[in-house]
């Protein structure tokens, strides 16, 4: 049996070439100080109507939710390779299913550059715990049209 298993991505799994994941960390004290600090002006320009109805809900939850919303945004923005895009934070909305799941939706500048970059499919894991809310966000593209490398 080898010490090591030396193999390259992209051809010996080419599938997972077409696959992007990023993952993002919050601290829920740090967005609980920033509202403090800059209020409704805070909320407005990183959260949706939708965002901020659903973080509403619920006693105490506000925090958490928006925490966990902010690094879903900030996941995506990581696995898009986004971060000199100049896509908006509402363009990146997490929406909420009935079934309890959440999903995002991109809106505007987002979804025109995700729809030339051939993307097929985006998932999303939410959690958060104490003080920290997490996110993973992973995105599936066109065969022919994933860009390898920027």
């Amino acid at each position: 049996m080898p010490d090591q298993c030396n193999f390259t991505i992209g051809t010996a799994l080419p599938h997972l070439s077409r696959l992007r994941v990023g993952f993002d960390l919050v601290q829920i004290s740090r967005i609980v100080d920033s509202i403090t600090c800059f209020g409704d002006g805070f909320t407005k320009r990183l959260f949706t109507a939708d965002e901020l109805a659903y973080a509403g809900q619920g006693q105490g939850l506000a925090p958490q939710r928006l925490a966990a919303r902010f690094a879903a945004k900030e996941a995506a923005i990581k696995a898009l390779r986004w971060s000199n895009a100049g896509i908006g934070w509402k363009d990146i909305e997490v929406r909420k299913l009935p079934d309890g799941d959440c999903e995002l939706a991109l809106h505007g500048r987002a979804a025109e550059l995700a729809k030339g970059m051939g993307m097929t499919s985006m998932s999303l894991s939410l959690s958060h715990d104490g003080d920290y809310a997490g996110a993973v966000v992973a995105v599936g593209f066109e065969p022919k049209t994933a860009p390898l490398v920027e």
